[in-house]
């Protein structure tokens, strides 16, 4: 019965850990910023499809190469998720602050594109986007420096997209025509891809008659190492000192001189660099696809919520509670545990699936905000008023 209880525990906590490192970025961008990312699951989806290029990367160059290219894969799945979330922060959300709700539906529809560009991406499409970025930017960036060029701005738009568009798309029928399935093959497919773990993570450390499972172990060391670092840059670093300002007061922010827009932007990079981070871990757990990213948004939206916005300390709590609660019942451990009281045990039977569980948990979650609708640890203080 221990032994059976201590089983589940560690899955739990293995499960909040994942929970955990997928609702970092999320608490970062919804607690700090107060945006509603819905994007924030296909930032991790790029995160773990950058672990399987890394992947095939290293396994070609082979022998030790493979058995670390795990730590190139969370370098390179941080900077990507980051540099995505930069240009959407850059090119969309910072139009929209203060417009929750046309936040959110910008950030579905970046969504959609990015699940469609995984499908579909390919060499002509890389070319085809690359060079209408490098016309059009590079075109903008050099007419920037004439002095009429606010009289003519919408004239130089409106002509530099039509060129842009118009050779972007002529050499992308170009090389589609010439190449053909060399250019025009997808990279990734619609069908999901599996990555191969490095030798140290697969099998699992041996205690009394069952496993803890690598990977799973793995997972829980990165999530503790992201958590401590997170709290070491917001607490002792001068750009987290900046961000928790702004985070408190805005405005009075600004008056002081703090670059309240250079600390939105780089505020959002640092979450989605840790959504592409969290996307890196749970590749280990499972095969990759487009929705791999919506397996978790709801999951990590209720561990912000439940937690308390803004509360690092929350999320935590609220991500081992929830993992913990969500397997304990699920795997039948509590219907077990309960057997002696044969009502109880007859409840949680009936609840003893994922999908049930996963049910109840809800359940239970909207009972808890309708007695503290802020969350564990609510704000306090002059964020309330902010």
């Amino acid at each position: 019965m221990l032994a059976g209880l201590f089983d589940a525990l560690f899955n739990g906590v293995s499960i909040g850990a994942v929970l955990l490192i997928a609702a970092l970025g999320l608490a970062i961008v919804f607690g700090l910023m107060g945006v509603i990312n819905l994007a924030h699951g296909e930032l991790m989806m790029l995160g773990a499809y950058t672990t399987f290029v890394v992947q095939n990367g290293f396994s070609r160059l082979g022998g030790l190469w493979f058995e670390i290219y795990v730590f190139f894969a969370l370098v390179a799945a941080f900077l990507v998720a980051a540099a995505v979330g930069l240009i959407l922060e850059r090119g969309v959300i910072r139009h929209l602050y203060g417009r929750p709700l046309e936040t959110l539906l910008a950030t579905w529809g970046v969504s959609l594109i990015l699940q469609q560009f995984v499908r579909s991406v390919n060499w002509v499409l890389v070319i085809g986007i690359a060079l209408f970025c490098l016309l059009f930017f590079g075109g903008l960036w050099i007419l920037q420096h004439r002095r009429d060029i606010d009289r003519m701005r919408n004239w130089v738009v409106a002509v530099l997209l039509s060129l842009s568009l118009g050779v972007a798309i002529a050499t992308s029928n170009f090389l589609s025509q010439t190449y053909q399935l060399a250019v025009t093959q997808p990279w990734f497919g619609a069908q999901n891809v599996d990555l191969r773990a490095p030798s140290w993570l697969r099998g699992g450390l041996p205690i009394g008659n069952f496993q803890l499972p690598y990977a799973r172990l793995f997972i829980i060391a990165l999530t503790i190492v992201c958590v401590a670092g997170i709290y070491l840059f917001l607490q002792r670093t001068a750009w987290g000192l900046r961000i928790r300002a702004v985070m408190q007061n805005r405005s009075m922010s600004a008056c002081l001189g703090i670059p309240t827009h250079k600390v939105d932007a780089l505020t959002f990079a640092l979450g989605s660099g840790l959504a592409g981070v969290a996307g890196c871990a749970i590749s280990f757990l499972g095969s990759v696809g487009p929705n791999t990213g919506q397996n978790y948004i709801v999951d990590t939206f209720m561990v912000v919520v439940v937690g308390g916005v803004g509360k690092l300390v929350g999320t935590i709590v609220a991500a081992l509670a929830i993992g913990t609660v969500n397997y304990l019942i699920g795997s039948g451990t509590l219907a077990l545990l309960l057997a002696p009281v044969q009502p109880l045990a007859d409840f949680f039977t009936f609840f003893a699936t994922t999908s049930m569980a996963k049910v109840m948990v809800f359940g239970l979650i909207i009972a808890f905000l309708q007695v503290r609708p802020a969350g564990i640890f609510p704000q306090k203080g002059r964020a309330v008023d902010a």
